[in-house]
């Protein structure tokens, strides 16, 4: 039986694909090092004790009802707090729209902003934009970064498009690289939104939006600052939709709080979208979200606590990939900035395996590395980039400190192995 053209034509998940793989060899009895997943081992990285005592105080307390549709009160003034608290950008509870988790505001916001057939553009590797683009049946203007960008888009390579698409969608820090804007390239992009909204606004064409997504901003390590565009040029809060939520710093991705905040009348559209889907946070977590984020020394020790640990790793794994790349191996990292991911490169393509085997295909790539090394990893193309990218995400939310050595040891030898 046939089902919708728009349900026949959804590509599945390569990373499910790769996560098939992963349980069958584990079903085997193998130990897989898997750094496939943009999640937390929970049993490494918990949730914050002081959110989980909340969450089980809602419950006890009943809120276990329907919530508002934009989100209880409560939390909005909450987040409008942090906000301000954290970022300096102060939007009011009204500016502020919570979901259950990020994703059903990226795809409300597809859906508000655009118009069949109206054109999308965002820059790839990226997470999931395909997919919405596909969904919300628009047109995409995709643009294939560059390593020396460290695979951020710039604003040389938005620019020759400006003018015939309907919204940008943007990521920082970005999934799948772990990479962030610098200052300057943030700046000149958002100057050349504005310069554009202002040509539309005197031809009445209808606006340019911004979507911004920017749930691992918590998570930046060293020197690396977060920006966002309209700290950076103040015309652009007319035109920019913040993603944001508890997710990814607070190792809280089932926990299912997510918020938008952006103009109003955006805001109020992606609400009436939202309702009908029924996409809420429960009523409960939001209660605990609201008293746990005015826990200011509670919420700074767990961040400063998550925060080394995920730099740790991405630091370890960086500089192994480093030393393996100083003995002469094909492979290549670049230095993490942010969020649980780097991005790795294996030029494996044309070696050779003991078998007699020649790598043809990233595919056949990804699947070496997962068979002789057991190390799992997710292929840019994966994130949109072409088939022959050998550029890789690397994600250290479920590593354990105790098997890194293993892991590189375990790499060193099937990459020794190829000729």
């Amino acid at each position: 039986m046939q089902t919708s053209k728009l349900a026949e034509g959804l590509k599945g998940s390569e990373i499910i694909k790769i996560a098939g793989e992963v349980n069958a060899l584990k079903a085997q009895g193998e130990t897989i090092y898997n750094q496939t997943i943009g999640d937390f081992d929970a049993s490494i990285f918990p949730i914050p004790q002081e959110l989980k005592e909340e969450i089980v105080s809602a419950y006890n307390n009943n809120h276990t009802n329907y919530p508002a549709a934009n989100g209880m009160e409560v939390l909005r003034e909450s987040v409008s707090e942090y906000l301000s608290k954290s970022l300096g950008l102060d939007y009011s509870k009204n500016e502020i729209l919570i979901s259950g988790g990020a994703r059903p505001l990226i795809y409300a916001v597809y859906q508000t902003i655009l118009d069949v057939d109206d054109t999308v553009l965002y820059p790839v590797p990226s997470w999931n934009n395909d997919a919405y683009t596909y969904l919300a049946r628009n047109k995409a203007v995709i643009v294939e970064t560059k390593p020396e960008h460290k695979f951020m888009p710039t604003v040389e390579d938005l620019k020759p498009h400006i003018q015939e698409v309907n919204l940008i969608a943007l990521c920082s820090p970005l999934n799948p690289t772990g990479t962030t804007f610098d200052k300057q390239t943030l700046t000149e992009i958002s100057k050349l939104v504005v310069t554009e909204n202002q040509r539309r606004l005197e031809e009445n064409i209808k606006p340019l939006y911004v979507l911004y997504d920017q749930i691992y901003w918590q998570l930046t390590y060293g020197h690396t600052k977060h920006y966002n565009p309209v700290e950076l040029v103040s015309e652009m809060r007319d035109y920019t939709i913040f993603i944001d939520g508890m997710s990814k710093a607070f190792a809280a991705t089932g926990v299912r709080v997510g918020w938008a905040f952006g103009p109003t009348h955006v805001i109020n559209k992606m609400k009436a979208m939202l309702s009908h889907i029924g996409a809420w946070s429960p009523k409960a977590e939001q209660m605990a979200t609201a008293s746990y984020l005015r826990q200011t020394n509670a919420v700074t020790s767990y961040l400063e606590h998550i925060k080394s640990e995920l730099d740790f790793r991405l630091n370890r794994f960086y500089d192994e990939f480093q030393l393996l790349k100083s003995k002469g191996f094909p492979v290549d990292a670049i230095e993490p900035e942010a969020a649980l991911y780097l991005t790795v490169q294996f030029d494996l393509i044309g070696k050779k395996t003991s078998e007699g085997n020649t790598l043809t295909t990233i595919q056949e790539v990804t699947s070496y590395l997962l068979q002789e090394a057991k190390l799992a990893i997710v292929p840019f193309y994966a994130f949109g980039t072409s088939q022959t990218s050998n550029w890789f995400r690397l994600s250290v939310g479920t590593s354990k400190k105790e098997d890194i050595d293993t892991i590189f040891e375990l790499l060193k030898k099937a990459l020794a192995n190829l000729s």
